[in-house]
């Protein structure tokens, strides 16, 4: 009888030595790239929420308007009509001057904002009562004396805005109008609602064209379709046009559906039929794969009991691959919202100064909108921008939640 040799020899040590010692390091590399993507997330994060701070924030003169004394009328029935704030345009501006001169002086009121008046005039015709007794109105002050409480002005300014500032006169609050007026000249005026609520527009139509069209091409390609040469040339053309150019998208916008359309020139429609038709190739791809990934069972387990291949496809394997097709949504959706270029082209990078009012109106989108304000001389505008660059990262969890909500309901259900 031989004798046995033993099974872990001195070679085989070295080598089982080796590999654990190459795990080891793969685990510290991955590790360390988690870590590393979280400084950086967490760095970006950081840098937005502390520049975004002072863009919610505006720099606001203390002006006290008694309008008994100003002798301004104003019918209730009047001013609850739509054109309300004109019928007060042709005194209004002059009170509240006249007014500001008394509390600030002259060099102060000549730096009190240009639409200042305004907002006293929407104060007036929310509450026709304001008429009948003196009032406190924080106003926005200009541009050039904002700049210089930030201590980034003249020192004629900054002496002025210091004295104001000692006085009690001038100081920061929360813009709550950022959140609702619309884009403006000047960065104490401007809000983010217009391109919000033009971002709004443009995902649901976005939503409502590519999702449907994208999972029926699913679904057909993946249930339907013949295996030819035909289908093999679609399928090679939808994986291509998933990795186009978003600009590519954009010239065919401008040369389609403003060649169809010309009147709706950076109209939240338009820009949603060319989102559309950069979003829907990474619905059909996600959505064959989530077809795919069924099992053959569920088809054959229907098909037994009397199912119609129809029923069989929206009854079992349309609701069992939805999750997934939804994934493919959430990243087709996040992508869409972020890109510029393809709008450019169509013309949404147009100033709008008031929300749209539907589908067809003149409209702007966040992206295009943080695009516009990076670019302008005034320095006001940078806190302005990491301020809007905040709400699109929050109307992007708020959409990408949603869409993680329904995936989930659905994957609980089947």
């Amino acid at each position: 009888m031989s004798e046995r040799l033993p099974t872990r020899t001195e070679a085989f040590e070295a080598r089982l030595k080796k590999r654990y010692a190459a795990e080891r390091r793969f685990r510290l590399a991955g590790i360390g790239a988690i870590a590393f993507s979280i400084i950086v997330l967490a760095f970006l994060l950081g840098t937005m929420t502390i520049n975004g701070i002072g863009g919610f924030q505006r720099a606001e003169l203390t002006v006290p308007i008694d309008f008994t004394e100003a002798g301004i009328a104003g019918d209730p029935a009047v001013l609850s009509q739509p054109g309300g704030l004109q019928n007060l345009e042709t005194g209004l501006p002059s009170v509240v001057q006249f007014f500001a001169e008394r509390e600030l002086g002259t060099e102060g009121a000549a730096e009190l904002g240009n639409g200042a008046w305004r907002e006293v005039g929407a104060a007036i015709v929310a509450d026709p009562a304001l008429l009948d007794r003196s009032v406190v109105f924080d106003l926005p002050a200009s541009a050039n004396l904002a700049a210089a409480l930030n201590g980034d002005g003249s020192p004629e300014m900054e002496t002025l805005a210091q004295q104001l500032q000692a006085e009690g006169q001038l100081g920061t609050g929360f813009d709550v109008g950022f959140l609702t007026r619309a884009d403006a000249t000047d960065p104490q005026q401007v809000g983010i609602w217009g391109a919000l609520k033009g971002s709004i527009l443009t995902m649901i139509v976005t939503l409502v064209l590519a999702f449907p069209i994208g999972v029926l091409a699913a679904l057909y390609l993946e249930e339907y379709a013949p295996k030819n040469r035909w289908t093999d040339l679609i399928e090679v053309s939808i994986n291509n046009l998933a990795a186009v150019p978003s600009i590519i998208f954009g010239l065919l916008g401008l040369a389609v559906f403003l060649w169809i359309f010309p009147s709706m020139r950076s109209a939240p429609l338009i820009g949603g039929m060319t989102l559309a038709l950069m979003t829907m190739p990474v619905i059909v791809i996600s959505g064959r794969n989530a077809i795919k990934a069924v099992p053959p069972s569920i088809r054959d387990g229907a098909l037994a009991i009397g199912a119609s291949p129809v029923q069989v496809v929206f009854h079992h394997v349309l609701p069992l691959a939805l999750p997934g097709i939804l994934t493919g949504t959430i990243i087709g959706m996040a992508r869409a919202l972020g890109e510029t270029a393809p709008l450019l082209m169509i013309g949404m990078r147009a100033f709008v100064a008031s929300a749209p009012d539907g589908f067809t109106s003149p409209a702007t989108v966040l992206p295009v909108q943080i695009f516009l304000w990076s670019d302008e001389i005034d320095r006001g505008f940078v806190e302005r921008t990491s301020a809007a660059i905040i709400v699109l990262l929050l109307f992007l969890l708020v959409m990408n939640g949603l869409a993680i909500y329904l995936r989930n309901k659905f994957e609980k259900k089947w």
